[in-house]
């Protein structure tokens, strides 16, 4: 499809205020290369919340701030799963390293609401193997409605006595009434558009079937905040229409973005409300805002976020997001941060001021660190380390670790080694936007202490490259630009809220 088609990924949810959460636990079997990861579910540009080691024993503990009651994922091994928080709680979370986090056993008082959690969802596994959604979409209009209802019936009777024999809390209970409500409204949103697109641009449903919609949408700002699967459905509803808008605007302007298409079309909607506005295009922002994108498109879409986004909380959460996957803006000053040395003793950026130079994270865990990174850095610095300076800056869990990692796998490599305190929780890591699936990732400052690139997690690359020859002087030979095996950085809505699937009766289809 063109890529002014909106398409969305129906995933997770939740909602409140921001508190505490404390988390330990053990992974019986599991690997110190390992990290645990939690992210809330419901956000509109969701970033990893904690990032937590094992111990040679399989424990871990540590905290975050929890910004809503709702639904977080928790990842680890590549598996992802989800578990109900409120804040303030704490959460004891166990399991075994070959199955963590898809099957888990929680105590403590986030236990209750958990067990709940899980129990609906297996009865959901369950029951999607006696439905069949892709035939009841193939039904007229009357035949479909009565098919979800006896779904919608089925559900709410299995929540009940779910209720009954857990004991849940009242917003749990909430979340997943929603979360049933969005699910159908988005198989009907499928429908309606499948109808369309099926030869009959003009087809419209009955009153039955918007009566239907209607009832399922109780609070409509509460499930807007409180839900991505009922955004998805409102954006599916725009569809066409947007279809319509876009095509003429791109056809003219091909470097146009998708954020500049849907803020114009969000204009013409006078009647729809502002906070509903923020959310849908927050939602189209995040997918726009990637790796590799050029200054141009965002500046354009970080003047989208600053002009049409209302929502403080919305904004906030694009603005780090922009920072996650771009860095810093080019020509800022470079912000110092808590750092110290192997001796303890406190080291400043800004010493390497009439200089250029290159900060350069990394962590012991980090897969690619060893096999990709290090042999491809050391021939990098070699090159350019009599024109510019290299700080290595370390993000693991402890110093003493830091201290092994930089001294093995940095040694006769020309350096500044360097430690945030608290790795990826460290300040200097939430001022450069650092986190775990960034690692390494790499940022040039120029000669005035100024941010001079974006971030980069490719030393291969060649606008990298490009930068350091004129930051230098120098000019740099070829690279391969396939010589570091890096993860590829995902960040748009359907990486970063790459949560579970509801467990609906069957997964709505695609177009």
């Amino acid at each position: 499809m063109k890529k002014y088609l909106l398409l969305f990924v129906i995933t997770f949810f939740v909602m409140s205020c921001s508190k505490k959460v404390d988390i330990k636990g053990k992974i019986t079997g599991g690997s110190p290369l390992e990290r645990i990861e939690l992210i809330e579910a419901s956000g509109v540009a969701t970033l990893p919340l904690v990032n937590l080691g094992l111990d040679k024993d399989g424990n871990f503990a540590g905290s975050f701030e929890a910004p809503k009651n709702g639904m977080y994922e928790i990842s680890y091994g590549g598996k992802r799963n989800l578990v109900y928080l409120k804040s303030g709680q704490s959460l004891n979370i166990s399991g075994n390293g070959a199955t963590f986090p898809m099957e888990y056993v929680i105590t403590g008082d986030a236990k209750k609401n958990n067990e709940f959690f899980v129990a609906t969802q297996k009865y959901l596994a369950n029951y999607a193997q006696s439905v069949n959604i892709q035939e009841l979409m193939t039904k007229d209009e009357k035949t479909f409605i009565q098919g979800l209802q006896k779904i919608n019936n089925d559900i709410k009777v299995n929540i009940e006595q779910s209720v009954k024999k857990f004991n849940p809390d009242k917003d749990m209970i909430e979340w997943k009434e929603i979360d049933v409500a969005s699910t159908i409204l988005s198989i009907m949103g499928q429908y309606e558009i499948m109808k369309k697109m099926s030869g009959d641009p003009s087809f419209k449903v009955s009153k039955a079937f918007t009566d239907y919609e209607d009832k399922l949408q109780g609070d409509k700002d509460k499930m807007l905040k409180m839900s991505p699967v009922y955004r998805s459905y409102l954006l599916n509803k725009y569809n066409l229409d947007f279809q319509n808008f876009a095509k003429p605007k791109a056809s003219k302007d091909p470097s146009i973005t998708l954020s500049e298409l849907f803020a114009e079309f969000l204009k013409s909607k006078k009647d729809v409300p502002q906070i509903k506005k923020d959310y849908l295009l927050s939602f189209i922002i995040a997918q726009d805002i990637r790796p590799g994108i050029n200054s141009k498109a965002s500046g354009k879409i970080s003047k989208i976020i600053d002009e049409d986004i209302k929502d403080l909380e919305i904004k906030k959460g694009l603005k780090e997001i922009e920072l996650a996957v771009c860095g810093l803006k080019i020509g800022d000053v470079a912000p110092e941060a808590a750092l110290a040395k192997q001796d303890g003793k406190a080291y400043k950026l800004s010493e390497n001021k009439g200089k250029p130079y290159m900060l350069f994270f990394y962590a012991s865990w980090n897969p690619y660190i060893s096999e990709a990174t290090v042999p491809v850095l050391k021939e990098v610095v070699n090159f350019y380390k009599s024109k510019m300076n290299f700080v290595f800056v370390n993000v693991d869990d402890t110093k003493d670790q830091f201290v092994k990692t930089s001294n093995s796998l940095l040694k006769g490599i020309q350096g500044v080694n360097v430690y945030g305190e608290g790795g990826l929780n460290s300040d200097i890591a939430k001022k450069y936007g650092v986190y775990g699936f960034k690692l390494p990732c790499f940022v040039i400052i120029d000669k005035d202490g100024k941010i001079a690139s974006r971030s980069f997690v490719n030393l291969g690359e060649q606008e990298l490259v490009t930068i350091l020859d004129k930051q230098t002087g120098l000019s740099a030979p070829k690279v391969d630009p396939n010589a570091q095996m890096q993860p590829q950085l995902q960040l748009d809505p359907s990486a970063m809220q790459q949560a579970p699937q509801p467990a609906n009766p069957q997964p709505a289809p695609t177009k």
